[in-house]
This record gives C-alpha cells, sequence and structure tokens, in this order.
C-alpha cells in the first residue's frame, strides 16, 4: 500500500510569558526635530494567546472618560495565535499546539462567550479511548479498547452510551486495581492546586497588585511548588512509586514532554491538564486569540518581527525587521524571549533558561503492530503512552481520527525529530 502521508512541525511547548509594563509619559518633539515615529500608548510584542489578552484587558479596562488608548500589536508570523495552532493532514484539520482546556480556566470560558464561539466537548467515544503504557519492549499496562465491528448494525449498538460508561467502569476498575488509593491521593493533590490557581480569577479589587511573580505565587500559595521538583511532591503527597514512574511520567511526556524532575508548579498544570471536562473549540483554539484581536481595536501588524527595544526616557521605542520605528509609553513583550534575538537598550539581564522542546509529527497510516510486538493494528491501543527512558524515541503516539480500518490520523510527541526510517519502522 501507499506510505503514509506525514506532515511534521515543531512547536514549543511550555513556553514562559514575559510581560513587562513600562509606564513613563509621552516625551514632546521639539519643533526643529524630523516627525516622530508613529505614536502608540501601549505597543505588545506577540500575538498569541498572551498578547491577544493583554490587548482585551486594556481595552476592557481603559476609563471611558479618557481618549481610547492606541493599541499596536507586533506579530512576526502571518498569523496570530502563537502555539495555539492547527495543521491541516491531507485536507482535514486538527490541533497542532495547545489543544485542550480546562474547565478552571475562566478566562478563557469567558472568552468563548464573550467571542459567541462554539465549545466542542469530547464525544463519548473520545472519553473512552485506551491507554497503553509502553517501555520500549511491552505495553507495562492497558486499558479496554472501545466495542467495535465490522457489521454497521452492531457497530451502532456498541456506540450506545450505556456501552461507553460500561467501556469506562471497567477502565476504572482496572486502573484502581493496579495504582490503588495513591488515585485519589493524585487526584486530591491537583484539586488543592487548581483551587489555588482560581483566586487568580476573582475580582482585581480584592488581591493585592503585585511587584514580581514571586509575590504573585506566594499569594496563592503556589511559590513552593517552584522549589521542588514535581516526584517530591507526589512522595511527599503519598502516591505510589508505580503510579509516579508511570501513569504520572506518561502525561507529564504528554503534555510537556518532560518527566517528574520538572517543576512542581508545571507538573500540577499538567496532571490538571488530564482530568475530566476538558474542551476545545470548534474550528480551532486560535478563533480566542484571533476574536480578542479583532474586538480590541488594534493596529496589528503581522510578519513585523522587533529587533529592538530603547528606553529612551520619556518614551520607548521600538524598531522592527522592516525598518520602521515607533513610539510607545507603554511596552509589552508577550513572547519567550529565550525563543528570540531583541536588543534592549540599555541592556537587561535576563536569567538563562533551559527549554524543553516537543516534536510533533502528523501521520495518515496505520501502525505497525510488530513494532509494538503484536500481530494485529487492533490490538494496539488509542493512545499509546511511555515511560521515562532516553532509549524511547517518541513521547506518545495518539489515534487523531479512524477513517477506515486501514487509515487513521496520528499524532506523536517526541524530543527530537522522527526520522522517515523510524517512521517507516512504526507505520506500515
Amino acid at each position: 500500500m501507499a506510505k503514509p502521508r506525514r506532515s511534521k512541525m515543531m512547536s514549543l511547548k511550555l513556553p514562559f510569558l514575559l510581560t513587562l509594563f513600562l509606564a513613563l509619559s509621552q516625551a514632546q518633539p521639539h519643533s526643529d526635530d524630523p516627525p516622530p515615529p508613529p505614536s502608540s500608548n501601549v505597543c505588545v510584542i506577540g500575538a498569541g494567546i498572551g498578547g491577544s489578552s493583554v490587548a482585551h484587558f486594556l481595552r476592557k479596562y481603559s476609563p471611558s472618560s479618557t481618549p481610547s488608548t492606541k493599541i499596536r500589536v507586533f506579530e512576526r508570523n502571518g498569523r496570530v495565535g502563537g502555539r495555539i495552532a492547527t495543521v491541516t493532514v491531507a485536507g482535514e484539520t486538527f490541533e497542532a499546539g495547545a489543544s485542550i482546556l480546562h474547565p478552571k480556566n475562566l478566562h478563557t470560558v469567558d472568552y468563548v462567550k464573550i467571542l459567541k464561539l462554539k465549545v466542542k466537548e469530547p464525544t463519548a467515544s473520545e472519553d473512552s479511548l485506551s491507554l497503553g503504557i509502553w517501555d520500549g519492549n511491552k505495553f507495562v499496562f492497558k486499558t479496554v479498547s472501545p466495542l467495535s465491528s465490522t457489521v454497521p448494525l452492531i457497530d451502532k449498538l456498541l456506540k450506545l452510551p450505556f456501552v461507553n460508561t460500561l467501556v469506562s467502569f471497567v477502565n476504572s476498575a482496572l486502573m484502581f486495581v493496579r495504582y490503588g488509593f495513591s488515585l485519589f491521593k493524585m487526584q486530591n493533590f491537583v484539586e488543592i492546586a487548581v483551587d489555588k490557581f482560581v483566586k487568580y480569577y476573582e475580582d482585581p479589587g480584592s488581591r493585592p497588585i503585585f511587584e514580581t511573580v514571586d509575590e504573585m505565587l506566594q499569594w496563592a500559595g503556589l511559590y513552593n511548588l517552584t522549589t521542588r521538583t514535581l516526584r517530591d511532591e507526589l512522595v511527599d503527597a503519598g502516591l505510589s512509586t508505580s503510579l509516579i514512574n508511570e501513569l504520572v511520567t506518561v502525561i507529564t511526556r504528554i503534555n510537556y514532554g518532560q518527566s517528574v524532575s520538572m517543576s512542581g508548579l508545571g507538573g500540577v498544570v499538567s496532571l490538571a491538564g488530564s482530568g475530566g471536562g476538558l474542551w476545545s473549540i470548534e474550528g480551532g483554539n486560535w478563533q480566542m486569540a484571533a476574536g480578542l484581536i479583532n474586538q480590541s481595536d488594534v493596529a496589528l501588524h503581522l510578519h513585523e518581527e522587533i529587533k529592538s527595544v530603547a528606553d529612551l526616557g520619556d518614551y520607548y521605542e521600538l524598531n522592527s525587521t522592516k525598518g520602521n520605528s515607533y513610539r510607545c509609553e507603554v511596552a509589552v513583550v508577550a513572547t519567550p524571549l529565550d525563543e528570540l534575538d531583541i536588543q534592549f537598550i540599555p541592556p537587561i539581564s535576563i536569567p538563562e533558561r533551559k527549554l524543553q522542546h516537543t516534536f510533533t509529527t502528523f501521520v495518515r497510516g496505520l501502525l505497525n503492530p510488530a513494532y509494538f510486538g503484536l500481530k494485529a493494528v487492533t490490538k494496539i491501543p488509542d493512545l499509546v503512552g511511555t515511560i521515562e527512558d532516553p532509549e524511547l524515541p517518541f513521547s506518545c503516539i495518539a489515534v487523531l481520527k479512524k477513517h477506515n480500518e486501514k487509515e487513521s490520523t496520528y499524532k506523536l510527541f517526541s524530543r527530537q525529530p522522527m526520522a522517515d526510517t523510524l517512521l517507516d519502522s512504526i507505520f506500515r
């Protein structure tokens, strides 16, 4: 049969948002000076969900009694959304970046209402996808696959809600048999942390103004999670070694491409992203960023990268790769500086950080059961997660859509690019 069609892209996992609010009064040019560059009250560098949210809240909270705030948003790419992106594989569109949203992410819940977007909730069959934990040689744990049949009528009966509920119950029982009460301890650990995150959604008037990120985390009781690894936190919470090394590791590798040695704070966010009630937006999550920018009355500059930000005393001057200059009273950097080469004048100190990149590979074809030591592709779980082992070439393989018995679309995460020879062995 024909070789699977493949589409590769690289997306940055765990991008950090550095937001600098530097407010100074506007300088008045001398009468003999040349005409000043275009002026704005606020310039935002980056049109991802961070930059678009900044524009939204600036517009929302700008005093109505003052002239309208002028906002410019600069994006080096030709589209908004940042890592919230989609990819088209053989004419079908799939989420490529931030693909799920948490029900307690109240900002995104509000965005959907404001922008009148349509929520796409997982179907019953998607909720009951089978899971397998692969150690490189065998599946150390597998759940039951959703039932199906080649006979249309029988297959329709097997898709009834009560059947999926039964499959879900069986899988929960299998989980409990293997991991015991540690599952409930993990759930409690995550719920406590999420409740602390929710404090940030309280009315702005009920919380202090934070001068630093450390102050913000300490106020919510989350700071200590940044000083310890996720493994240390989970051991103290009483989780079993098998749960930490298997299920929790699978989750952190899927969501952030990292092991349980990652930051406790990032680890909690990763675990929260594996719970129930997760959702996405019909047509792509990137629509949130696009909608916020559209309704915030901003001047959007696509394909324009900012190469320098100069503090000129009474204002900031931004210079772009297009040779343009812009004056700003406030400059907001809403993009990961680790990935850019912006020159700050005078220089500022930016701590060096090691970021984990995740490579996303899309394949339309069919998995090779022999690679997993199996005789039939139907024996391969819908989601193949992996334990922490440097020899394993991928973090996970997930079925995005089953087209027919001979073809599906898969999404693979890996820490390094997937070579074609490797893909040829995993797929047939």
